[in-house]
């Protein structure tokens, strides 16, 4: 038998001494910790407390008014009976007094409902509120821009209760309800809630307890937030879906009012002060006048510009065809201004080359932007020359039947994303060619944003993505020429990129001209979007990247419970050849299956004439065509019928190719 040491007994008794001083250490944590909880409780009761204050104070200053009205229909009642005359000095006193009361507690409730403006500016003192002129029923007068202007009241978000009501010199006010000390037992304990912005969290919370109910009625599971939110109310609007255990409720308003989620509008385009569309003098630059012909409540046209009526993303494409006889190009541009002072800035640009034989040059330029009420768009003509079109054909613009400029209009309820972005580089390739771009602006940087190279876009949402890359380059060598340009864009998923769609541009020799492509894919969290241009081996090509919008990747997200996306290919064997005039086209459908849309025809599976919608809404629509032909001109032009399988139909859109020089030409259309 063998026993412990001396030294191994006095080690033992530290340790045992060094347990008792962990554990008293311990239990004084605990101490501390149970003493936070219970100044939190005690804070807890006292927001509660003042919570139920606030309640109060609004449930008397409503009796309060009441008792206004019925003193005001009093002293109405003794106007009748006696001279105004004699009575209007008294009625003036007696509604000041009534109103000095009812200013007396609105202070009073302010200074108990402070709202603390991190971003106030300071005002000229005596400034009138009456500035703003003459608001709607529903706007207030704000300075948020530096001089008065009419504003949208703020509208109180599912989880949220109205404090202050919106009036003619201040926003409606809400506060975030707090669910968790509202609601006794919501997670099954007080120390496992935890209140959100619209919504509570349970800790240790699973989809399926989600699916069970456990968020409770009027509320849904948000699985990208990990946190139970409240469902949209829809304010008396129709509901498209409704509220779920963990989907919320889809709003679908009438489409004429200012509810709809997405409204389209379309106008003409032509030269200021001409007769036939033909300018003959020299022109440095020039301001296209735009005519509009849809509803002017969503945008209107003033001095040739649109001007935009309302809050929220749009869209704008231009399809354009131009004969001009300056010495290099021309270049059409996107352009928008804030205010009539301001200088604006250019959304996007393409260039038009000069041609050997003079005639009708098609192009297609797009855009996005975060736009509200005020905000203007135009569509400028710049030449690099200030001596450009001396020659005697002069620049011609194409009037086609159909209006060449439309527009996109999508609500700020959609939860749509947009963003620009701009190429970083001009340089010399001459091989292919990945673009680097820089974010220009963003509506929201959190669900779509730059790859740490930027040479991707990322997306953290799933959704629908629809993109126009313009890319301007000049090219020098016969290969150019002979063989043009391939602009292709790819998808990355989960580390496998996969082609998206490709456009076509025939080349140039000592030229400058654009390329162009434009397209809409559905997108998962993690996604990137990427782009490349395809030159032959032997062409020197020079690619611009500056802030002139020339060279611009412009791009808006929807999310993927109100959008859908569907591709297709011209059909092999519907092409049309031989005598070619008034031939429908016919294509392929070369992605999945959507509810929303779909290819429809007399064909075969794979040879389908039309594309019909099965659902309201608003559709955006690109075509990018690789043609070989021997015509003077080709049109290209999209119907709309109301009867898929009639033969009537109304013009959308036209755009005109020219007859090649070469053995081939290519066309875009957006």
């Amino acid at each position: 038998m063998r026993f412990p040491s001396e030294d191994a007994l006095v080690l033992q008794l530290q340790l045992s001494k060094s347990q008792e001083k962990l554990v008293e250490a311990l239990r004084g944590q605990q101490d501390e910790v149970k003493e936070l909880q219970r100044l939190l409780s005690e804070q807890q009761g006292t927001l509660v407390n003042q919570q139920r204050e606030i309640l109060e104070q609004q449930r008397r200053m409503s009796e309060q008014m009441e008792q206004v009205k019925a003193q005001y229909n009093v002293l109405m009642d003794s106007i009748k009976q006696t001279s105004f005359q004699n009575l209007r000095g008294e009625l003036d006193s007696h509604m000041e007094n009534l109103s000095g009361q009812v200013r007396a507690h609105q202070a009073q409730q302010a200074l108990s409902l402070h709202k603390v403006d991190m971003e106030a500016s300071v005002m000229e003192v005596g400034r009138s509120l009456l500035a703003c002129g003459s608001c709607g029923s529903d706007e207030y007068c704000g300075f948020s821009s530096g001089h008065p202007r009419c504003e949208k009241c703020t509208i109180c978000p599912a989880g949220f209760f109205l404090v202050a009501q919106c009036s003619v010199h201040a926003d409606r006010i809400c506060q975030d309800r707090d669910e968790c000390l509202e609601i006794a037992d919501l997670c099954g304990d007080e120390q496992k809630c935890l209140n959100t912005p619209g919504g509570f969290r349970c800790q240790g919370m699973t989809e399926r307890d989600a699916n069970a109910g456990m968020c409770g009625h009027s509320y849904f599971f948000n699985s990208d937030m990990d946190e139970c939110q409240a469902c949209n109310e829809c304010d008396g609007e129709p509901v498209a879906s409704p509220c779920t255990f963990t989907t919320d409720a889809i709003c679908s308003g009438p489409v004429a009012t200012d509810s709809a989620l997405s409204l389209s509008w379309a106008g003409d385009v032509s030269l200021p002060g001409t007769r036939g569309n033909i300018l003959a003098h020299a022109f440095p630059g020039v301001k296209l006048h735009i005519q509009g012909r849809g509803d002017p409540g969503l945008v209107s046209t003033e001095d040739g510009r649109l001007v935009l009526r309302q809050h929220g993303l749009v869209w704008l494409d231009e399809n354009l065809s131009v004969s001009h006889g300056c010495r290099s190009f021309i270049q059409v541009c996107l352009r928008m201004n804030t205010t009539d002072s301001s200088e604006g800035r250019d959304l996007s640009g393409v260039r038009i080359e000069q041609q050997e034989v003079r005639s009708l040059q098609s192009d297609s330029i797009s855009g996005v932007a975060e736009v509200a009420p005020g905000h203007m768009i135009s569509l400028v003509l710049r030449s690099a020359s200030h001596h450009c079109n001396q020659s005697g054909e002069g620049l011609k613009l194409y009037d086609p039947s159909a209006a060449p400029l439309s527009l996109l209009w999508l609500s700020h309820d959609t939860g749509a994303v947009a963003m620009t972005a701009q190429a970083t580089v001009s340089t010399h390739y001459h091989t292919n060619y990945r673009p680097v771009f820089s974010t220009t602006s963003t509506s929201d940087p959190y669900v779509v944003g730059l790859t740490h190279d930027g040479r991707g876009i990322r997306f953290a949402e799933s959704g629908t993505v629809r993109f126009v890359f313009q890319q301007a380059l000049y090219s020098m060598g016969q290969a150019c020429v002979s063989e043009g340009f391939q602009l292709l864009a790819y998808i990355n998923h989960n580390g496998t990129g996969m082609e998206l769609c490709r456009s076509f541009k025939p080349g140039v020799h000592y030229r400058d001209t654009s390329i162009s492509l434009s397209g809409a894919s559905k997108v998962s969290p993690g996604d990137t979007l990427g782009f490349e241009i395809l030159s032959p081996a032997q062409c020197n090509v020079r690619f611009f990247g500056d802030e002139t919008g020339i060279s611009t990747l412009s791009l808006v997200w929807v999310p993927a419970a109100i959008s859908s996306s569907l591709f297709a290919s011209v059909a092999h064997t519907g092409l049309p050849s031989g005598a070619v005039r008034n031939k429908p086209l016919f294509f392929r459908q070369t992605t999945a299956q959507v509810p929303q849309m779909g290819l429809l025809g007399k064909g075969s599976t794979d040879q389908k004439r039309d594309f019909v919608f099965r659902e309201s809404g608003t559709a955006s629509v690109a075509l990018d065509l690789k043609l070989i032909h021997s015509c003077n001109l080709v049109k290209v032009t999209l119907l709309r019928r109301s009867d898929t399988e009639g033969s009537g139909g109304s013009r959308e859109a036209e755009a005109m190719r020219p007859g090649p020089s070469g053995p081939a030409c290519g066309w875009s259309d957006a």
